[in-house]
């Protein structure tokens, strides 16, 4: 872990809802999830899911590995002036990532292992407990969330996220949720979207059913 900025980098607020936009518009059920989060935690959370999203993208706006590489070449760079002291490059993904990390000391190499988890995808399947894991971490630092329980199931969460319906999902689903009476509550934002890998949902019912769900403790 870095050490805190003693002079907090203060993102511009145009970022901040460039990133909340982003994360609401792309992905729906995690966006669900932060906000259940209280602030700075929220803006966190939403940082790191838009830094994912435009990880995860690389796949399709390039089909030349080269170019692939070259664009997680500069998030690699990107992430070392967020997580440094000086000026982030002005680009708002960049900068509410920057205020974050620097707020909860959170490395370089920690938001670079989710890019490196994310390269694997260029050349073959992306291997999902890799990169579950490395962003549930970052999600759990931002939460302050340390202990083993909760950090199990943020990693079987995140995980199940991205694969597809099958045995081995259902299975991850379940371990994290025979672990809900054990986990820190504050990482229920990024364990309620656990909700929308069971029962199709229609989008009015959603919300109601992620508030009842945290009002519960359950995902």
């Amino acid at each position: 872990m870095s050490p805190v900025d003693p002079q907090p980098y203060r993102a511009p607020d145009v970022s901040h809802r460039y990133v909340l936009d982003l994360v609401r518009d792309h992905d729906r059920d995690r966006f669900l999830g932060t906000l259940f989060a209280p602030e700075p935690q929220r803006a966190g959370l939403l940082a790191l899911l838009a830094f994912d999203h435009e990880l995860a993208r690389t796949r399709t706006v390039t089909r030349e590995p080269m170019l692939a590489r070259i664009r997680l070449e500069w998030w690699r760079e990107a992430v070392a002036e967020a997580a440094g002291h000086g000026k982030p490059r002005a680009q708002p993904i960049v900068e509410s990532l920057s205020e974050i990390v620097r707020r909860h000391g959170i490395s370089a190499d920690r938001l670079r292992a989710l890019i490196d988890a994310r390269e694997e995808e260029i050349d073959g399947p992306l291997d999902v407990m890799r990169a579950g894991h490395a962003l549930a971490d970052l999600e759990l630092a931002v939460l302050g969330a340390t202990d083993p329980t909760s950090q199990q199931a943020a990693h079987a969460v995140a995980a199940a996220w991205l694969m597809g319906e099958g045995p081995e999902r259902d299975s991850l689903l379940g371990d994290a949720r025979a672990l809900r009476r054990r986990i820190d509550p504050a990482v229920l934002p990024i364990l309620l979207p656990a909700l929308s890998l069971g029962k199709p949902m229609g989008p009015l019912r959603r919300p109601l059913a992620y508030w009842w769900a945290a009002k519960r403790g359950t995902y």
